[in-house]
């Protein structure tokens, strides 16, 4: 594990963020999305188990839910699942594709070198980016989380998709977003033609250690 150090919260680009400091060249840039009523220190202790040469972001969703509480959009749960705020959704969407951008031409890291992962709401978000923007970014990483379905208007074309890559990593006890949903999302991105790594695990909605290195090891498979 890594002994991060992390920098004041960043209020000065689309979106609020803290960064890790380096002690040398970064290799790639790694952009991390927390979960619904969270903030972006949720993820650091993820954050620490990556690859000591990456540049790792920790964004603020843009929603304030409470104190230290934020979210990407809002959601509700009824008899047909969750139901998404989708306007809401799109706003954080784009607001995200600047972002990264911004992130790009400060930290000077290509697409190919760039990632974005997330958890529960956050791999939401990153799914949308990527198969939407897959221009934008090298790889994207759903952890506990699912593809929006609602999202299949928006997506790129089929040539586009081809030069991304997925990872998804969920628990096969998961009882907020139910494993079904990670069998969904493999599904559809073998559909799409999209190159992925789909793993289950033992355990609830959460990124046991098993998950954290398995994602390191793609990442840094990533690399091209």
């Amino acid at each position: 594990m890594n002994d991060m150090s992390w920098s004041a919260l960043r209020t000065d680009r689309t979106l609020a963020f803290r960064t890790n400091q380096l002690s040398g060249s970064a290799q790639r840039l790694l952009v991390l999305l927390h979960g619904v009523g969270g903030n972006e220190t949720n993820l650091a202790p993820f954050a620490e188990t990556m690859p000591a040469d990456t540049r790792v972001v920790l964004v603020r969703a843009p929603l304030t839910l409470g104190a230290g509480q934020h979210a990407w959009f809002q959601v509700s749960f009824g008899p047909q699942g969750p139901r998404p705020d989708l306007t809401a959704a799109e706003s954080s969407r784009q607001q995200l594709v600047r972002f990264i951008a911004e992130l790009q031409a400060e930290y000077a890291a290509s697409p190919a070198r760039t990632v974005v992962a997330g958890f529960s709401q956050g791999g939401i978000m990153s799914a949308s980016l990527g198969l939407t923007r897959p221009g934008l970014v090298a790889g994207f990483g759903v952890l506990a989380g699912r593809i929006l379905p609602e999202l299949e208007p928006q997506l790129a074309k089929p040539a586009a998709l081809a030069g991304i890559r997925a990872f998804i990593g969920h628990g096969r006890d998961d009882t907020k977003l139910p494993v079904a949903w990670a069998h969904r999302s493999d599904a559809w991105l073998t559909s799409l033609g999209v190159p992925h790594e789909t793993r289950l695990y033992p355990g609830d909605h959460g990124i046991p250690q098993a998950m954290q290195m398995d994602f390191a090891s793609w990442l840094v498979g990533l690399a091209r």
